[in-house]
């Protein structure tokens, strides 16, 4: 529980407040000062963290597990079955970490057995209206997903990715901590992290040096990550042969030991 303390210092729960139109399984879980808003619909295997706010109309369904202090805003639907023609009821699962805003009408579907039976969303995230997260999809914390981005099943997004709106991702890809894809971008192979990607099919338009910043980056580190872009995309270089320059002339540090292991695993290919 998450308490507050009253005015002669005793622990006081905060108040749940359900509003008596809404739907609550008695088998789900409500933690403490959560509110749940007119005719939202909550079922039996769901667990809601202390502090978090669901608006009205707002679905929460299968085995989905939600942290603390998140804000379901009207109309979005949460852990509902797999968009998958392969799913055929199994069990499966959504967690949806802590300090979310899950705008209206976003749809988040759990996994499948073929996915690893999960969904993931960290914390600290922005999923716009309208936004599609389908299943066994992992993302990780401070993304921002603009309004009405597609994301198809299987993606990884690492930390800090910022997704323009109406972008369309494709199942299986994975897109590098604090990338950014513009705005009506089509993403079909991986993203490298710390670039700009933009158009139909996605192609690198430089480092995403205002994220960078924001993220406190140093001056040094900007400078490293400027020199891998570089070598990985204004030389002849395959993507084999950069990995193996980078290695030789960039000095190991943390940013670039990730870039460097992003790239060893992009199955798909990178976008170039």
């Amino acid at each position: 529980m998450n308490p507050i303390e009253s005015s002669r210092d005793k622990i006081v729960p905060l108040r749940t407040k359900i509003h008596p139109t809404a739907i609550v399984d008695s088998n789900a879980v409500i933690g403490s000062g959560v509110e749940i808003g007119p005719y939202a619909i909550i079922g039996p295997d769901v667990e809601i963290g202390d502090g978090t706010q669901v608006g009205p109309r707002v679905i929460i369904e299968g085995w989905t597990v939600i942290g603390t202090n998140n804000r379901i805003y009207a109309g979005a639907v949460i852990g509902n079955d797999p968009q998958d023609l392969k799913f055929k009821g199994e069990k499966s699962y959504l967690f949806i970490g802590d300090n979310n805003c899950i705008r209206e009408y976003a749809t988040i579907s759990r996994g499948t057995k073929g996915g690893g039976g999960e969904t993931r969303i960290g914390s600290g995230n922005l999923i716009m209206s309208y936004v599609h997260v389908a299943h066994d999809c992992q993302i990780g914390n401070h993304v921002v997903v603009a309004h009405g981005s597609g994301i198809a099943g299987h993606v990884n997004i690492e930390d800090r990715v910022v997704i323009g709106g109406l972008a369309g991702i494709h199942q299986f890809t994975k897109i590098g901590r604090m990338a950014m894809i513009g705005a009506h971008t089509m993403v079909t192979k991986d993203v490298p992290p710390y670039i700009i990607v933009d158009g139909n099919p996605a192609k690198p338009y430089g480092i995403n040096i205002v994220g960078l910043r924001r993220n406190g980056l140093s001056p040094e580190f900007r400078m490293e990550i400027k020199r891998a872009y570089k070598i990985l995309y204004r030389s002849s270089l395959s993507v084999a042969q950069a990995i193996e320059q980078m290695e030789q002339e960039l000095p190991g540090n943390e940013e670039i030991d990730h870039l460097l292991r992003f790239l060893r695993s992009a199955d798909r290919g990178i976008c170039r």
